[in-house]
């Protein structure tokens, strides 16, 4: 991927902590050059469109987990080690407000009315961790120190589920420690 600028680097980061708090339609260009401190042409130049953005924002996001998921296998050895980095991550993330929510989790629900770009985008940030999720579980199955109750690609799905819907608790009741409260007894659960 090409370098992108600083301003185009502070547009994305401006518009991924808008569709924290507000979502797709919660914000606008307006809303962006307020907060930069640009002229909306200027976003426009970066960014001709509200789609441009949000793909480039989710297409990055996607990226950027790619990178940290293969930066964890490196780094942490076993399958239940892996998870657990993996939760120990959110929390972390949740508990110091750096990155609250997944931003791929939180424009899921608006699917429906997103254009056909972005969601494109979001399906493939979902398929890209089940996918990572389901070989965790398979190797942790095979070694010895995973215990599942179905296949690892269900477990997989139930578990990013369970993930995302911890980070809706938590921001529901909010209380940052929610998220541990729901994701360490499945970690538990999952291990032999």
């Amino acid at each position: 991927m090409n370098k992108i600028s600083s301003t185009a680097d502070d547009i994305l980061h401006c518009a991924r902590s808008l569709i924290v708090a507000g979502g797709y339609n919660g914000f606008s260009y307006a809303d962006i050059a307020k907060v930069v401190g640009i002229r909306k042409p200027s976003i426009h130049h970066h960014f001709p469109s509200k789609v441009d953005l949000v793909q480039t924002l989710v297409i990055q996001y996607r990226e950027a987990a790619e990178e940290g998921i293969a930066n964890l296998e490196r780094t942490v050895a076993g399958p239940l080690d892996q998870l657990r980095a993996y939760i120990a991550y959110w929390k972390a993330c949740i508990g110091d407000a750096s990155a609250p929510f997944c931003i791929c989790a939180l424009l899921a629900n608006e699917l429906p009315v997103l254009p056909d770009e972005i969601a494109l985008e979001i399906r493939a940030y979902f398929r890209f961790l089940s996918g990572w999720l389901t070989s965790v579980l398979t190797r942790g199955v095979e070694s010895g120190t995973v215990t599942l109750a179905g296949t690892p690609r269900v477990e997989a799905e139930a578990f990013m589920a369970t993930v995302h819907g911890a980070m809706l608790s938590a921001r529901a009741y909010g209380d940052t420690t929610v998220f541990g409260t729901i994701m360490d007894p499945q970690l538990a659960r999952l291990s032999a």
